[in-house]
């Protein structure tokens, strides 16, 4: 029989085989990251993620193995779902703003403590699902900067028909006080109402900017 010699720090699961009371060998079971997953965590800080923090019940050898293949330097490992709650109050502490991304009933706890939760869809509990404010439909990791993207975006255009509506509003009240001692007085209601409306179409042509860049 050949032998290998086998890496155990990045087994979470080592499973003995045995048959008629004889060991026929190790069968070591570990966690393996997607091949885009650095990739990913390279586009959430080019988003302005400054901290990307690992949080696992396994153990730290694996934990530690696993955060190595993908960037990420923060690891929290061997964490109940109380130990998680923990951590996202001191992080919240620390940053204040926090997301905390999750899939299983152990999650659930951090996902709603957290300032925004994040749970996987395709392969998430009821109870993470249930507690995230956001759930991406799929358990593809790659839809979340996409949703960070958007919401960011959003937030700008959002922001940029604010401006519009309220510089309009204030353009018209001024033309109507302007009008009132100016032979123009009798063009202010038009001109309200038109301006009024273009504001309209303005705020709705900028807000549908945001179906360009779908993934």
């Amino acid at each position: 029989m050949s032998r290998r010699r086998i890496d155990l720090a990045a087994v979470s699961d080592p499973v003995i085989a045995r048959a008629d009371g004889t060991f026929l060998g190790l069968l070591a079971l570990a966690d393996t990251p997607r091949p885009a997953i650095r990739e990913l965590f390279a586009r959430l800080a080019s988003l302005g993620i400054r901290r990307t923090v690992m949080l696992t019940g396994d153990n730290e050898q694996v934990a530690k193995a696993v955060a190595a293949s993908v960037g990420i330097t923060d690891v929290r490992a061997g964490l109940l779902p109380e130990d998680k709650l923990k951590v996202i109050d001191e992080l919240m502490r620390d940053r204040q703003m926090v997301a905390m991304v999750g899939d299983g009933v152990n999650d659930a706890p951090a996902l709603a403590r957290a300032s925004v939760g994040i749970a996987m869809g395709g392969i998430g509990s009821d109870a993470a699902m249930e507690s995230a404010d956001i759930v991406l439909m799929g358990d593809d990791l790659g839809a979340l900067p996409y949703a960070i993207g958007l919401a960011q975006r959003a937030r700008t255009v959002v922001i940029q028909n604010l401006v519009i509506a309220t510089g309009v509003m204030l353009l018209q009240v001024t033309w109507v006080f302007a009008g009132q001692y100016t032979p123009l007085g009798a063009l202010k209601l038009p001109v309200a109402v038109s301006g009024h409306e273009g504001s309209t179409v303005v705020v709705i042509l900028n807000g549908l900017r945001l179906l360009r860049g779908r993934r």
